[in-house]
């Protein structure tokens, strides 16, 4: 572009210590990386950065969604270098870690729709059209109902503690949950905040908030409900120090970030549901994409014979698709593939081995197990829990092709389940996925989605007489052992997780994750489902 500006820096002392650039095109090193060590590595950590799309941080070809042409170019870090003895070390580490440094190549891999099951009805939840949230309403942040921010700032010492020849793991924590008192707040520059939210608005993206120092002020000030709680000390709620001041200014300015979230998103997710309808799935659904498969070209140094392995693959892979029905009918190796006959398309690729990648990404570990289970359930129930209903799944994209729900959060399920019978269907979202690091339920968007699916499936039931229940499920990766312990108040039961729809992918004859996924009560079938 003509406004484009070309910065030359010289001197890798200063790039690595103090110069900032989210996009750095070209290096030239003379001299420089004669030996391994650690300036080197921040050299080209600092180079390979990217700002990317809507500061994700990364390349397009890990983001979901068409990009501009040639994108790719733009965001390859070419590095020269003259007398710079570690670049042969560089590329050997490179290659070690299989990233490969001379290219992939592409191969297209058709995606085929099954037309009968698409003649179902299947129906999924859309707004409609190019309604955009940001384009068409105006809010201005303060105080609402059912919004809240939550803030912990204690502090917290684990310990091993020995007790009858074993031990036990615990977490001792300083502080309690409060607000922040009337008097604090007088300490706070509401006209800094009012500056930093400001740019937190424009950073993410929320161009229809509007925000005044009072609009903020008030946030905190609001007691019936408050809208916000922060776990800390009392020399953080009620600083004595100067420097106490600076920690709670910090602590204010978080809520304040947290709130705005929080606000922003139930605005919009009321917006949304207002506008919401069902809509048929359909071939042109952008689900129903071509998938692209990503062999490397470069020879590595982790085995001395990985460009004959690679070319090995990429002449089966190619093979594979040109035979064409084999990939479409069965399980294939040459590239992981899992054939389930109820999915709405095929192939269903499995991301098993780093050398060959797919776009969109083949599934997960956890994702496969889901479907590898879901395929033997239905084989096993076909005239038992199944008998009367038709099933059918399909692999949901990520945003801008798939199905998603409130936009801020970018939650887009892994799995579109439908359960159909005569009369209605039960169109169920399957999210197969790690809870190790997941918060209190009250605070878990994903657990919780199934909540507002049932009020959006109200909403929207007008419109189809009651025949279609919306529902969602999470199906944890992490053991129950391991969550337990850490999620929520450490309590809860597999049955206490099940009645909040988080399922564990087990299935014996006391407990089985699909039957209790399929026999939830459907209001909207007015049987159990």
């Amino acid at each position: 572009a003509p406004e484009t500006r070309i910065e030359v820096l010289v001197g890798a002392r200063k790039f690595m210590e103090g110069w900032n650039s989210w996009r750095v095109s070209s290096m030239g090193l003379m001299n420089v990386g004669r030996k391994e060590g650690s300036q080197i590595i921040q050299l080209f950590g600092r180079g390979v950065r990217l700002r990317g799309l809507a500061d994700s941080l990364k390349r397009s070809g890990a983001l979901p969604g068409d990009h501009p042409a040639h994108i790719g170019l733009l965001e390859t870090l070419n590095i020269f270098a003259v007398r710079a003895d570690y670049m042969a070390q560089f590329k050997s580490y490179l290659e070690r870690e299989d990233l490969h440094t001379e290219g992939v190549v592409e191969l297209t891999l058709p995606v085929r729709p099954n037309k009968v099951f698409l003649r179902e009805g299947l129906l999924v939840p859309r707004v409609p059209g190019d309604a955009a949230f940001a384009d068409e309403a105006e809010t201005a942040l303060q105080p609402a109902p059912g919004v809240a921010a939550f803030l912990d700032r204690s502090q917290k010492v684990q310990a091993l503690e020995s007790r009858s020849g074993t031990f036990v793991d615990g977490i001792v924590q300083a502080g309690h949950s409060r607000r922040i008192p009337a008097a604090s707040l007088e300490l706070v520059d509401w006209n800094r905040v009012h500056l930093e939210l400001l740019a937190y608005r424009e950073q993410r993206g929320y161009a229809n908030l509007a925000l005044t120092p009072e609009g903020i002020r008030a946030v905190f000030e609001t007691t019936d409900p408050p809208c916000h709680e922060l776990v800390a000390e009392d020399t953080l709620a009620e600083p004595k120090r100067l420097a106490d001041v600076a920690a709670l200014s910090e602590a204010v300015l978080a809520l304040a970030k947290k709130y705005m979230d929080g606000f922003y998103r139930t605005q919009q997710e009321r917006w949304t549901s207002k506008r919401m309808r069902y809509f048929e799935v359909r071939d042109t659904d952008a689900n129903f994409s071509n998938h692209v498969v990503r062999v490397p070209k470069g020879t590595g140094t982790k085995a001395p014979n990985t460009a004959e392995r690679n070319a090995r693959l990429l002449a089966d892979i190619e093979q594979l698709i040109e035979e064409g029905d084999r990939l479409y009918e069965r399980d294939t190796a040459e590239l992981p593939n899992i054939h389930f006959d109820r999915h709405l398309y095929q192939p269903l690729p499995v991301q098993r081995t780093a050398k060959a990648t797919f776009k969109p990404p083949g599934l997960n570990e956890s994702e496969h197990r889901f479907v590898e289970d879901l395929r033997i359930y239905c084989r096993q129930e076909r005239t038992g829990a199944l008998a009367n209903k038709a099933l059918f799944l399909l692999r949901n994209q990520g945003r801008d092709h798939g199905v998603g729900f409130f936009e801020q959060r970018g939650f887009y399920p892994d799995f579109i389940l439908w359960v159909k019978t005569a009369e209605a269907q039960r169109v169920v979202f399957v999210e197969p996925h790690g809870m190790l690091h997941a918060g209190a339920y009250a605070h878990d968007d994903k657990a919780r989605l199934h909540e507002k699916l049932h009020e959006l499936e109200a909403q929207m039931a007008p419109n189809h007489d009651g025949e279609v229940a919306l529902d969602s499920y999470i199906v944890s990766a992490t053991p129950f052992e391991d969550l337990r312990p850490k999620y929520d108040d450490g309590a809860w039961s597999m049955a206490r997780f099940a009645e909040r729809h988080i399922l564990f992918p087990v299935r014996g004859p006391d407990y089985d994750y699909l039957a209790l996924l399929l026999a939830t009560p459907c209001g909207a079938c007015g049987e159990s489902s």
